[in-house]
């Protein structure tokens, strides 16, 4: 069996309903002190994508509260590399949220699959 994957890609992306900007914390030299100091750095912006969310139930029982796990991937073009720990700023239903790229990455001929959790700060 030969799938196009061009045209299952191209299906794929139409659901795309958001955009991303991924951003880096890298070591950026300052030129006038000679001093080497962490900064955040846009690697990549403007990149559709798709936020999805999945709730695990049953929700997990404490002592004091219940909790409900949510996990989110977010599916975007498989050309885009995305480091481990970037800051992604999703853009989608008119609302921005700030994530972060957590572990590697599942690539495949149509798409790339990102596990994210809420980007809380640079490591």
């Amino acid at each position: 069996m030969v799938t196009d994957y061009g045209k299952v890609r191209k299906i794929i992306e139409r659901a795309y309903e958001g955009t991303c900007t991924v951003v880096e914390y890298k070591d950026v030299l300052d030129k006038d002190s000679g001093i080497t100091r962490k900064k955040e750095k846009v690697t990549a912006e403007g990149l559709p994508c798709k936020l999805s969310f999945e709730l695990n139930y049953p929700a997990a029982q404490t002592d004091t509260v219940s909790e409900v796990s949510q996990r989110a991937k977010l599916f975007i073009s498989p050309d885009v590399y995305v480091k481990n720990g970037s800051k992604l700023i999703v853009e989608q239903y008119g609302k921005r949220t700030e994530y972060c790229c957590c572990g590697e990455t599942a690539v495949y001929p149509t798409h790339r699959e990102i596990r994210v959790a809420p980007f809380v700060k640079w490591t």
